[in-house]
């Protein structure tokens, strides 16, 4: 089992508390660790390939490792806005519908398979993987910042979208990047991926 793999599922075991005054130095250290632990993940797995990798297909319908990356690319700003969103609001929404277990196993379990909805597919538009790779790096360190200085508490806000607080939203946000991941090693695993 891979290190990045190891450490998720050591925070996997573990289940967060809810409520506080602010984003608990617990909290922030877990999410902090999570989402380090996926920017260089990605970052390693697309780095030093070749186009033909890059753009290899598995099956007619599936997605290119850099077709993932697209896609990584284009819901970071959409994912950013819904977590200030949730901050912004002034009053709590729904109890959240699910715990972070939950969304940890998320980020490991692709048994279930979900399918992009229209805004966040994949624009067909990245060609080259540093541009891809320099979009994502900014993204992902503009969450990372804002989980390492914040003070707000993220436990008490709910992202409506996702039914779960913007603690779990921001931690999802590292999961789902972790989904991809498994998805582009996946491709690589196929036999007939490119050497």
């Amino acid at each position: 089992m891979s290190k990045p793999l190891l450490a998720a599922v050591l925070l996997m075991s573990v289940v967060l508390p809810l409520g506080g005054a602010e984003l608990s130095e617990t909290d922030r250290r877990r999410l902090g660790s999570h989402l380090e632990m996926t920017g260089r993940w990605l970052i390693d797995e697309v780095s030093g390939l070749s186009q033909a990798q890059l753009d290899f297909r598995p099956a007619p319908g599936t997605w290119s490792i850099l077709e993932v990356l697209d896609h990584l690319v284009v819901v970071g700003p959409i994912y950013w806005n819904d977590l200030r969103k949730a901050i912004d609001t002034p009053s709590r929404g729904p109890v959240p519908a699910s715990n972070d277990a939950d969304i940890l196993w998320y980020g490991i379990d692709r048994t279930n398979r979900e399918k992009a909805i229209q805004s966040e597919l994949a624009t067909g538009k990245l060609r080259d993987v540093q541009a891809g790779l320099t979009a994502y790096r900014k993204q992902h360190a503009q969450l990372v910042e804002y989980v390492k200085t914040t003070k707000d508490d993220l436990r008490s806000y709910t992202v409506v979208r996702q039914r779960c607080d913007a603690y779990q939203w921001a931690l999802l946000i590292s999961t789902h990047e972790q989904r991809h991941i498994l998805q582009i090693r996946e491709i690589k695993a196929n036999p007939k991926y490119p050497k």
